[in-house]
């Protein structure tokens, strides 16, 4: 259980997570690195609109690389059935070409 201490765009709270120390820091540092670059681009003064640019901001990556990954599934799905659907029509022309050259 992992334990953090917040003190960011003016509020300061602890927190505590199922995830270790140095992870937890680590989200912080890119949260930081987030809302300064926010902070220095959109020249947001207000704490609140930062952390939701912030949050949408992340959001947006999150949704991004969940949909590539989908993608990305979907691609090695589709190449598993193509795979697999090879495979039965060898075996099947396999099987009819013995066939046929039995019966004769």
């Amino acid at each position: 259980m992992g334990k953090l201490r917040i003190d960011v765009l003016g509020a300061s709270f602890a927190v505590q997570a199922n995830e270790n120390d140095e992870y937890l820091k680590k989200l912080l540092s890119y949260y930081r690195q987030i809302t300064d670059a926010i902070q220095g681009s959109a020249r947001v003064g207000d704490p609140l609109q930062t952390s939701i640019l912030a949050g949408l901001t992340l959001v947006d990556e999150l949704y991004k690389s969940k949909k590539q990954n989908y993608s990305y599934d979907k691609v090695i799905h589709d190449d598993e059935a193509e795979r697999i659907a090879m495979e039965m029509i060898e075996k099947i022309d396999e099987v009819l070409d013995d066939d046929g050259s039995s019966a004769e």
